[in-house]
């Protein structure tokens, strides 16, 4: 560290010893003292931010970090360090791009190319983060954060059991990182391991009480498990830890619409929306409490975030918690109209491919497409599609003009209103004669309405009504209990129609 004058030096030196052993208060009076001695001096403008930082002033860090680095831009050390503070503000690209001028400067930082890693991951980008989190351990193999990180990265990533395994090796190098706890609880939480989540999130929680995104997690957790009183509680913690986490405000007002708290649940809403929540998913939620009209179907990224978070444990909780039939009646109501031949089949909307070992022993080729990355490799793991794509179903028919002479949809219109471009598209994609076998929840009056659950129901007359209008004969068009929620049968209907010659 240097210093012009040499009692700067001096204070300057001891500033940093004082920080050291963590005695911040101490620090700071010296660093002040510097600055005020010497304004454009980097060392202290750098600490000083660094400081602020560790004292929960993001702002103040980089005020005073952005200083440092006008003085001199040549130091690794302080572009980290900015896109640190840049990434507790929530600043995720800002702070990428300090983290990529300190790795320009040096390369080999293992720090900035795990903290990289962090605001890639906060992008979406986790197949990059990835990478950038192994590059820091390459260069240091001992670096507990990095390998948490890591695991978080492999979660998103649908890779569960080497995600479990990172955080393994991460609480073997600190038995102490609660960071590392939180992160295998996640994990094991999307699983469906929810004693063992609830396990590592308590540990987490008892290393660090005030660990809020701790906190959060655990409520999902609760939630998940239908204890909506507890998940609120939990909720209500994270909050008062972190009053300003966007995630930890819509958590709570999930929870207060799970406990039919509804008039809470709207203002709970209203309250993630002003704290930066995704706009388009709050007012689909408040659409389904009634407080806005209902759009003619959810958001995309609604549908792909809802069931990327429980892709790992669909399956379990449909088929044993909720009872789902669907695929059963759809596969019982086809047969009695599929001809012997197989026929080139696409299953929209196929999750995790519940209805592919189904539609299997009918199909010459089968396809499948869906919203969600993590449903889709859960599906390519059964092994029975010729093609998975991602994307949307509509776009997708529409894309593949006479491909097909089955298309299937499971489950998939409680997540449409208006099925218009629906039966369009599946028209196109249809040959002459081809079957559009699908269920909908049923509703008694209307065409279809947003529930409060968040689904749409539809009623028998607009089916009947739409198939008319677009061509199709109606094969057949039942009653059915599709799966349970809560203990109460949810009445739909399963439908086969036919594309007229």
């Amino acid at each position: 560290m240097t210093s012009s004058s040499p009692h700067a030096g001096q204070l300057l030196q001891q500033a940093v010893a004082l920080h050291q052993r963590g005695d911040l208060s101490q620090a700071q009076t010296l660093y002040a003292e510097v600055l005020r001695r010497e304004p454009a001096n980097f060392d202290a403008l750098h600490m000083m931010g660094v400081l602020a930082r560790q004292g929960g002033a993001p702002e103040a860090a980089v005020e005073l970090i952005g200083r440092a680095i006008a003085v001199d831009a040549g130091k690794a050390a302080a572009h980290c360090n900015l896109g640190a503070a840049l990434q507790d503000m929530r600043r995720h690209e800002e702070a990428l791009a300090s983290y990529e001028r300190a790795l320009a400067l040096q390369p080999d930082y293992p720090m900035a190319l795990a903290n990289r890693g962090n605001a890639l991951r906060r992008l979406g980008r986790a197949e990059e983060a990835l990478a950038s989190y192994d590059a820091a351990l390459a260069l240091r193999g001992a670096y507990p954060e990095a390998l948490c990180n890591r695991g978080v990265a492999l979660h998103l990533l649908g890779r569960g059991g080497e995600a479990l395994d990172s955080f393994g090796q991460a609480l073997t190098l600190r038995p102490g990182h609660a960071e590392s706890y939180c992160g295998a609880a996640v994990a094991l939480q999307s699983q469906g391991r929810h004693e063992e989540a609830k396990d590592a999130y308590r540990k987490a929680i008892e290393l660090n009480p005030d660990y809020a995104e701790a906190w959060s997690g655990y409520g999902t957790l609760m939630q998940r498990m239908g204890e909506y009183k507890e998940a609120l509680e939990r909720h209500e913690h994270a909050l008062r830890l972190d009053p300003g986490s966007a995630p930890a405000r819509l958590h709570r007002a999930n929870a207060l619409r799970a406990l039919k708290r509804n008039d809470e649940a709207v203002a709970a809403y209203r309250d993630a929306l002003a704290c930066g929540a995704d706009a388009a998913s709050v007012a689909y939620q408040l659409a389904a409490l009634g407080e806005r009209e209902a759009p003619a179907a959810p958001p995309p990224q609604y549908v792909a975030a809802l069931f990327d978070q429980y892709a790992d444990d669909f399956d379990h909780h449909l088929q044993d918690v909720l009872q789902y039939r669907v695929p059963r009646l759809l596969a019982q109501a086809l047969q009695a109209h599929l001809g012997a031949a197989p026929v080139d089949a696409i299953d929209l909307g196929c999750g995790t491919g519940l209805c592919g070992p189904l539609l299997r022993p009918h199909a010459r080729a089968l396809a499948g497409v869906d919203l969600s990355p993590r449903m889709l490799e859960l599906a390519r793991r059964r092994d029975v599609y010729d093609e998975l794509a991602c994307g949307d179903v509509v776009e997708y028919l529409h894309d593949s003009p006479g491909a097909f002479g089955l298309a299937v949809a499971a489950d998939v219109f409680v997540y449409l209103g208006d099925l218009q471009p629906v039966f369009r598209a599946a028209r196109q994609a249809l040959r002459g004669g081809g079957l559009f076998a699908f269920s909908v929840e049923r509703l008694d009056a209307g065409d279809y309405a947003l529930q409060p659950s968040g689904r749409y129901a539809h009623s028998e007359a607009y089916l009947w009504s739409l198939a008319r209008a677009h061509g199709y004969t109606v094969h057949s068009l039942a009653p059915a209990t599709l799966r349970q929620d809560e203990g109460r049968d949810i009445p739909g209907l399963v439908a086969v129609l036919a594309k007229q010659l």
